[in-house]
Parts: structure tokens; sequence; C-alpha cells
């Protein structure tokens, strides 16, 4: 590949939304120790991607500029670098790239090992894509809420606010796995699909039942996988059973105040703000699902490469029903 060069999106400072991407050829890089080169098929936005353009991260994020961003990507490999021995050239894969490299708005991107993982034929790479941020997110909230997808857990109550998001869909159908009674919160329009996931109750956030959070059938939750933003502690209290955790996938600096406080008080009611960390282990379980049907990526839209600010603009929308996809 020397030599060689990509299409690929990258913006030069923070700000700007759609507007700052920029579509630029630069040449195509390569794997480092331990990293594989990938030919990208597919890439996933997630809102982080672009509040990190915003500078919700700085200065830690991006590093430097201009910055290629998106970590979901799923493709196959064409080159490996030095060291790495599970991976050969033409194996088909998922990936989650380094944050600090970015690089998933292109048609190569360089991804370590330890975040790459195999993608059976059954697996589309749009399915795939979907996976990495979202659905190990979903995964790990309801792992850190009690739920156990091994058959041992007790049947228990959760909560899952913003349901037909990209996060919420996924939760749903991993809360069901793992044997739970799923109550559910979105727009009205999303009510059925939310429900054909395997939702046991499902509340229009914009009612007053769906506003205060209350169970239709007066079940008290164990745990809440909080997708949403802008909903109180005061308003989940009341609704938790006396151990509940309310999981915050998105906490700001008022929910970690009052995590705080919840432990200083030895409060039985927990608000566990959730930074999920990415393990290989999580990616290889959430696609064997996917394999075998038990779960699935469910796709809002889909974008080529070249319309990279119209997808851009749609996850900032914040609307978007299931996963936001660009295809190379």
């Amino acid at each position: 590949m020397a030599g060689a060069t990509m299409r690929a999106v990258q913006y030069h400072g923070y700000g700007g939304g759609a507007a700052a991407l920029k579509h630029v050829e630069i040449p195509v890089p390569s794997p480092k120790k331990d990293e594989v080169l990938l030919k990208v098929e597919a890439a996933s936005i997630n809102p982080v991607d672009w509040k990190i353009q915003k500078g919700m991260l700085r200065p830690f994020l991006p590093p430097k500029f201009p910055f290629i961003p998106v970590t979901d990507v799923a493709g196959e490999i064409v080159n490996v670098g030095s060291g790495v021995t599970s991976f050969k050239p033409g194996d088909k894969v998922l990936s989650l790239l380094a944050f600090g490299q970015g690089g998933g708005l292109a048609e190569y991107a360089v991804a370590p090992t330890s975040q790459t993982v195999e993608r059976p034929p059954e697996v589309s790479a749009a399915e795939a894509a979907g996976l990495p941020i979202a659905a190990t997110t979903a995964l790990q909230s309801l792992k850190r809420g009690g739920a156990k997808f091994d058959g041992t857990g007790n049947p228990a109550n959760v909560l899952i606010t913003a349901a037909s998001g990209g996060v919420g869909l996924y939760a749903v159908q991993l809360a069901k796995l793992a044997n739970l009674h799923v109550t559910a919160t979105c727009g009205a329009r999303n009510i059925e699909l939310v429900k054909s996931l395997g939702a046991d109750e499902v509340l229009d956030y914009k009612t007053p039942e769906g506003a205060s959070l209350k169970s239709p059938s007066g079940k008290k939750y164990d745990c809440v996988v909080h997708c949403a933003v802008g909903i109180g502690w005061s308003t989940f209290e009341p609704n938790l059973s006396p151990n509940g955790n309310v999981i915050d996938i998105t906490p700001n600096f008022s929910a970690i105040l009052n995590s705080a406080i919840k432990k200083l008080t030895f409060s039985k009611k927990q608000l566990v703000p959730l930074l999920a960390i990415p393990k290989k282990e999580d990616l290889k379980y959430l696609v064997e699902l996917v394999k075998e049907g038990k779960l699935k990526t469910v796709i809002d839209s889909k974008y080529p490469l070249s319309k990279a600010e119209e997808a851009w603009a749609k996850s900032i929308e914040g609307h978007a029903t299931g996963k936001i996809i660009v295809e190379m």
C-alpha cells in the first residue's frame, strides 16, 4: 500500500458540526506493531463522535488536528503490523479504533488487534459496525445493574429510557436475553418497534405516565439503564426498588455529584455513572449473538462516505431510531 492514497473525512478544529467536515485525499496509514490495516466497509456514528468535535473532551481528544472521526468499523484486513499472528489479510472483522486516533470515516483505517474480532459471514458489515460502542455500553450497563447472561440471574425489573436510540435498542434485546422484565420509554412512533424487540411495557415519554416513569403494572425497578438526558434523580427515586440502581450512560456533573452523595450517605438506591470500557470478550459475545439471530442491529439510515456530513447532522439531531451507518 506504500504511496497509495484514500478518501477520508476530517475536521480541522473544535465546533462547526456537519459543516466543518472536509472531504480529503490523504495517504493510506500503515499498521504499527499489534495493529491491522482495514479496508473499511461500514462505520457507525455515535454521539461521542460529535461530542468530541464540540470540544466536550478537550484538551484530551482529539490529540491533534486535522482529525478523522469515528471509532466503530467493520471491514476486511489488508495488511498486518509486526507481531500480529491472530489475523491475516482477507479476514473479515469488526473493530473499535483507538479514541485518540479515530480514523473510521475513511476508506482505510488502522485498528488495534486488542479491539478487533472476527466477523462471521452471517453478520453484515453494517450490522457489525453498530456493535462496538452502543452494544458494549448496553451490555456493561445491564451487567453493572446485576443482570446475568448465564441463566443464573434472578427475575428482575429493568427500566430502559430512550429505548429507541442506539444503546437502548440493544439494551432491550439484551435485557430479555437475561430474563428481565423490561419497561421502556421512547417516542410514540417507535413503541411497536421497541415492543417487537421484547419490551414488556412501553411508555411514550411525552405523556404524563412516560414523564413520571411509572411502570404500567406498578413494578418497582431493580435497575434503570438510563440512555436519555434531562431526567433528575427525584423522578427515578420513587420508582426504584429498595436496592435499585440507575446506570447513567451519559452522566453530567450533577449526576456524578449525586452519585458521590448517595455513596457517602450509604443509600441503598444508587446512581452509577457508567463509562463503558471496551473488552474484546464482550465484542466476541455480541457478534456471536448477532450471528445466532438473538441480537439485531436496528439501522436507522445508511449514507455513502460522500454524504458523511448528512449522517453526522442526523446523529446530532438526536432522533435516530437505531444506528446511523456510513458505507464505503
